[in-house]
């Protein structure tokens, strides 16, 4: 008898990778056609569960190994409640999220949603949000990068914030959670370059999505594109408007 692999359902308690807003929904079919001569295919979908309605309800897109979730037109209320948040002029929008996966996947499977976020962005001239970096992106903002190519860089910002209360500045990710690791940050005096703090942190961005691990409080890294070792300092969970960031702070 022929075992059949269980699809990933989607998790509720989770919010999409991506929203997409546009005027006009695509169909599973245009997307499909899209992908599959962009990276080669195929592309297919499968229900997540039986008796709801195909238009708002979750579709598993797979391509290969890789599966993410995908809702090709979100319901009215959730359509609203994004515009609201985003103050965006989009009345309509699509989803796109992470089922379960293993650790060691994750890099692979994000980069098969960020690909299915910049097919529905450009069939609907819509504006893609990456839910974690807090990112808009037009059509012309993808980078179009060969299948087997990845950058950390595409999918992780560098927030430049003030630490009134200690009067420093403050420099943290966002989007290394989407891997399933804590965020990063570094506290510095003001007026340093920022420049060069940014870059410092996605460089090490980069090293922890090589190694596919957050690095333990106490220990040590050598970072190639850094003079000096990082120190890991402490973990702390800090509050957000939407989700809670899980960061360990860094010096060097």
């Amino acid at each position: 008898m022929k075992i059949r692999r269980k699809l990933p359902k989607p998790p509720r308690s989770k919010p999409p990778l991506y929203v997409i807003g546009f005027s006009a929904s695509p169909t599973p079919a245009d997307l499909q056609t899209w992908f599959d001569l962009e990276y080669g295919g195929p592309l297919s979908f499968k229900a997540t569960s039986s008796g709801e309605e195909p238009a708002t309800s979750p579709l598993m897109a797979i391509h290969g190994p890789w599966s993410a979730w995908m809702l090709f037109s979100a319901p009215s209320v959730q359509a609203d409640a994004w515009q609201q948040r985003l103050e965006w002029r989009h009345t309509a929008c699509a989803a796109v999220g992470l089922g379960a996966a293993a650790k060691s996947h994750a890099v692979d499977v994000v980069l098969h949603a960020a690909r299915l976020a910049r097919g529905v962005s450009l069939l609907t001239e819509g504006t893609a949000y990456d839910v974690t970096s807090q990112t808009y992106l037009n059509p012309s903002d993808w980078t179009d990068r060969p299948l087997i190519q990845f950058c950390g860089r595409d999918h992780v910002t560098v927030v430049h914030a003030d630490d009134v209360e200690r009067r420093r500045d403050w420099f943290y990710t966002r989007g290394l959670s989407k891997f399933g690791l804590d965020e990063i940050e570094v506290f510095q005096p003001v007026g340093l370059p920022s420049h060069t703090i940014t870059e410092n942190l996605l460089d090490i961005a980069d090293e922890l999505l090589r190694r596919g691990q957050s690095p333990n409080v106490g220990s040590t890294m050598l970072i190639p594109n850094l003079a000096a070792p990082i120190r890991v300092v402490r973990h702390r969970t800090h509050p957000s408007a939407d989700t809670p960031l899980t960061l360990r702070e860094i010096s060097w």
